[in-house]
């Protein structure tokens, strides 16, 4: 017997539409292959918030954005006003970047306060915060040091990168953060997931969520192994 079902796997995929270039229509087709697919949400662009609101209503897909994407630096004004507007248009998943350059300046209450600002507004309004770090330009302690912040502050997941640095969601990285956060926060794995396999081995680190761009792909080769 597999042990995994469809509902398992796809319950793990963020179908992310997050590229420069992605239209109007192509935001719309995403939409439509996640309620499909019935993937866990969609993380789709801000201002397509409200589209996919509307496009995904009734379905089990919950809609999520990004806030300070991609590089994290948003003053934290700006950083808890989009969330606010991402929840106002319908999000109920925020995918938030850490401001790196403060992580890296090792400004840790500024950097406390920036998850904060977000993951306190997110949870008044019953979202969930998934907060990036950019792994591949952080060291270890950094990472380290994150997962206990973002424990404390009851963020959701820890995530390991945008999909738009350098590198993706490495087999140490996600088991540092598995192994450094508190068993109320998820790990997230985002860069270079593009595969059902990949799915299969994050997945047995202790992931419970995946950024995907090939979603269909991997869904697609889900089910022709059970049989569907």
């Amino acid at each position: 017997m597999p042990e995994f079902t469809y509902a398992e796997i796809a319950g793990m995929i963020d179908h992310s539409m997050l590229q420069q270039t992605l239209t109007d229509g192509d935001l719309e087709n995403g939409c439509r292959i996640a309620r499909d697919y019935a993937v866990a949400s969609v993380c789709i662009k801000p201002y397509g918030v409200s589209l996919a609101a509307k496009l995904l209503a009734g379905s089990s897909v919950a809609v999520g954005t990004v806030i300070g994407f991609p590089h994290g630096g948003n003053a934290m004004a700006i950083k808890r006003a989009e969330a606010e507007q991402a929840v106002m248009d319908g999000a109920r998943e925020l995918d938030m970047v850490v401001n790196i350059g403060k992580v890296l300046s090792g400004d840790w209450a500024y950097v406390t306060r920036d998850i904060a600002a977000v993951v306190e507004l997110a949870h008044s309004r019953g979202a969930k915060v998934k907060v990036i770090f950019e792994n591949c330009f952080l060291q270890d302690a950094h990472k380290e040091r994150l997962c206990q912040i973002c424990g404390e502050l009851r963020a959701d997941w820890v995530k390991t990168s945008t999909g738009y640095g350098d590198s993706g969601a490495s087999d140490d990285d996600l088991r540092l953060m598995r192994r450094c956060s508190p068993p109320h926060v998820q790990v997230k794995a985002a860069g270079g997931v593009r595969t059902f396999d990949r799915v299969l081995a994050v997945r047995a680190i202790g992931v419970t969520r995946v950024g995907a761009t090939s979603s269909v792909a991997i869904l697609d080769d889900c089910r022709r192994r059970l049989g569907l």
